[in-house]
């Protein structure tokens, strides 16, 4: 309304006559009409404006609460997303057993993630690791238990019973686990580098990884034979 009402005053203005060298009184008068103008729309609409704040006012509120309601009571996306069970127990179970051993969560569909995850092993004859990949019901849980979303396979992930690692810090950690001190003398010294610097090389790999060797059909999930007990296990159905 105050908008509308200085639109007029201006329009008035222009109606009347301005000498240059009265600039002075023409303002005073645009102060004057423009007061009497707005006081005029103020005494008329007052009931209608406070009635569109109030009702304005009470929407805001009753959103507010819904969206507190909302927070409270709805599941969060991260839990919508994961239709298939009860994602915390899921991960809880992963380390609730007596192999506490750590878990690298990879991209099941990533040739060169498969490629890493088969020579990890081959060079890890102890068996400092165990696998899952992102897109399994484990490597979900796991995700959502470290903070990310079910479906992000942007980064490798190492997951210990008390911690998680990211992209380059995940890769160096790893080297360190695996035999021979080559690994372990490259898994610390890549410490030493700025972590920015690190993660700006592993994203430009990440990001041309299906470009550079391409994507598989399938998700590797669990493994076979000799290195069965290498994989978490899915959950069962039930």
């Amino acid at each position: 309304m105050v908008k509308f009402s200085f639109t007029n005053c201006l329009e008035r203005s222009r109606r009347q006559p301005m000498k240059s060298n009265n600039l002075l009184l023409f303002l005073i008068q645009l102060v004057f009409l423009c007061k009497g103008s707005f006081t005029l729309a103020w005494s008329i609409k007052t009931k209608r404006a406070f009635d569109i704040v109030g009702r304005k006012t009470a929407l805001f509120l009753s959103t507010k609460s819904l969206a507190t309601d909302a927070l409270t009571a709805v599941p969060s996306e991260q839990e919508q997303a994961v239709s298939w069970g009860d994602w915390k127990k899921v991960a809880s179970s992963v380390f609730d057993k007596e192999d506490q051993r750590p878990v690298i969560l990879f991209d099941g569909v990533c040739n060169l993630c498969n490629g890493g995850v088969n020579f990890a092993l081959d060079n890890d004859s102890t068996g400092n690791f165990r696998f899952a990949a992102l897109q399994s019901k484990v490597g979900q849980a796991l995700l959502m238990r470290s903070g990310r979303e079910p479906d992000d396979t942007t980064s490798i992930v190492l997951v210990t019973a008390d911690e998680v690692y990211f992209r380059s810090e995940a890769v160096l950690r790893i080297a360190r686990g695996l035999d021979g001190p080559m690994f372990k003398a490259t898994g610390v010294a890549g410490s030493i580098m700025p972590e920015f610097i690190r993660n700006m090389v592993y994203d430009y790999v990440s990001e041309n990884r299906y470009q550079w060797l391409g994507e598989s059909d399938s998700c590797r999930l669990d493994g076979m034979g000799e290195f069965a007990d290498r994989f978490v296990d899915e959950p069962s159905s039930s």
